[in-house]
């Protein structure tokens, strides 16, 4: 089965994270084994979503790993000219819910994988594909606890998140937080004898920009990444009933993408502090008055030395002569931080067009991902 034709089955399945992915998977196991490829399945808690792993090659060697996640972005509230969760050709391009990401990639890699059997591997292939990436990395985790158990882990990973080709030796990590914002309530006629929590998160809020602000001035700098320094980000903020009741409790929801320099534990410390001295002066007349700050997840940023053997190895296969860093995370710093894997992040299209409507894929950029491939079955042959 060739990759457009996989891709158009990928994107007819809707993974979008909230819901499951497990038709997707049986369907690419299933393919597998009609090429006589035994592929194992992680499922999570409930069944409904899985992780899967497989390898073609001689066992007991490293070999190299292709990493992509099955899971997409919601498509409601955007405005799609084109069916989004069924491929559409069209002006050199390939459209639908995540051509671009990452299933284009998925598809190339899992034609790859099919290729592989018929040929004489020297070194393995493995393939991985994982869920629940577009909402912290969290489904792939149960795959590498399995990685590290594994008398033998492949020996260099490359992510196929799209990079229009290009080699990504590194991306900042992410923590995400919440801040529970606790007042006082009371009728809006009589507001100044409450504590409005509403008006704590804005305080609060006012703090994640000064601080945001202070690591741009005097914060340190990578050069590589589009936004150079590490970001504090506040996304959601929620509380209140009604106007006329002051409310107790607001939450925030907020995040950290550092670079690997920086710590976000000390960030979320000073975070921590400043919040505590937003509280102080209340607390006299409301005893019950805070604001806590909770870790939610995190994953870890990547950060592949420019001449790693990995960074070589697949800059040869792609004819690459430079490195890029990216601006979002991937499932790349956990394969590293946990199982010492080197990694890169190398994938057709760009992010300019995921999360989208009308979310595409060049042809032109499946086509360099396949000879990356193709270039890498040859090395497999000959060995690494």
């Amino acid at each position: 089965m060739q990759t457009e034709a996989i891709l158009e089955q990928l994107i007819a399945f809707d993974t979008t994270s909230s819901k499951p992915n497990m038709a997707l998977i049986e369907w690419v196991q299933a393919l597998l084994a009609e090429a006589g490829i035994e592929a194992v399945v992680i499922r999570d808690a409930t069944g409904g979503k899985a992780n899967l792993y497989a390898t073609v090659g001689p066992l007991g060697m490293g070999g190299v790993m292709l990493s992509g996640h099955t899971d997409v972005v919601p498509v409601e509230g955007q405005a799609w000219t084109r069916p989004a969760f069924a491929l559409t050709r069209d002006a050199g391009r390939l459209y639908g819910r995540g051509t671009t990401d990452m299933k284009g990639f998925c598809a190339a890699a899992i034609a790859a994988l099919i290729r592989a059997k018929g040929r004489p591997l020297r070194t393995p292939l493995h393939l991985a594909l994982s869920y629940d990436e577009e909402v912290g990395c969290l489904g792939v985790r149960s795959l590498i606890d399995m990685l590290e158990l594994a008398p033998v882990r492949p020996a260099m990973c490359i992510v196929g998140e799209p990079t229009g080709m290009a080699v990504a030796t590194g991306h900042k990590g992410k923590v995400a937080l919440r801040a529970t914002c606790v007042g006082r309530e009371g009728h809006s006629a009589l507001a100044p004898l409450a504590l409005n929590a509403l008006h704590l998160a804005a305080d609060f809020i006012a703090a994640i920009r000064q601080l945001q602000a202070e690591i741009a001035a005097h914060g340190l700098k990578d050069g590589d990444y589009d936004v150079p320094y590490t970001t504090i980000h506040a996304g959601k903020m929620q509380g209140g009933v009604q106007v006329n009741i002051v409310p107790n409790t607001a939450v925030i929801d907020f995040e950290i993408r550092s670079l690997a320099e920086d710590s976000p534990e000390a960030l979320i410390d000073r975070l921590r502090l400043m919040a505590a001295e937003i509280v102080a002066p209340h607390l006299a007349e409301f005893p019950e008055a805070e604001i806590r700050v909770e870790r939610l997840w995190d994953y870890p940023g990547l950060g592949t030395p420019s001449d790693a053997g990995v960074v070589n190895f697949v800059k040869a296969l792609t004819g690459a002569n430079g490195t890029i860093k990216v601006a979002y995370g991937t499932e790349g710093g956990l394969f590293t931080a946990r199982l010492g894997i080197p990694t890169v992040i190398c994938g057709p299209g760009s992010m300019a067009q995921g999360h989208k409507p009308d979310e595409f894929v060049s042809l032109e950029q499946m086509a360099r991902c396949e000879a990356m491939l193709d270039a890498l079955l040859h090395r497999l042959e000959v060995g690494l």
